[in-house]
């Protein structure tokens, strides 16, 4: 799939992916290539702009952590205006894809 495809739905997918489980940036790369069944391999150029835009605006807060033995990582979690940004998203992908797919799966 082209990441050109992925354009103007990174947000909502990032948000998606960190959902109720604060995540470290690498984390949440595999957990979108995980869960795309490996459509999406996003590099970290794509992504740590992108988070670091929503929290920007709100969306996300970030926060360091160490676990024992590890090295400190930035860890990212939805705020409440996330929450309610994700539940607006998931909305209007279903109304635009439904649209798509009225075009896109229509028969001639």
């Amino acid at each position: 799939m082209s990441a050109e495809m992925l354009k103007g739905h990174l947000d909502a997918v990032l948000l998606a992916t960190i959902g109720d489980e604060a995540l470290h940036g690498y984390a949440i790369i595999e957990a979108i290539r995980a869960r795309s069944g490996g459509h999406f391999d996003l590099p970290e150029g794509t992504i740590y702009p992108a988070l670091h835009r929503l929290e920007l605006a709100g969306l996300l807060a970030s926060r360091w952590v160490q676990p024992d033995g590890g090295r400190k990582r930035r860890v990212y979690a939805l705020t409440d205006s996330g929450r309610q940004s994700l539940v607006e998203r998931r909305a209007g992908w279903q109304s635009f894809a439904s649209g798509i797919d009225r075009v896109l799966g229509a028969r001639a």
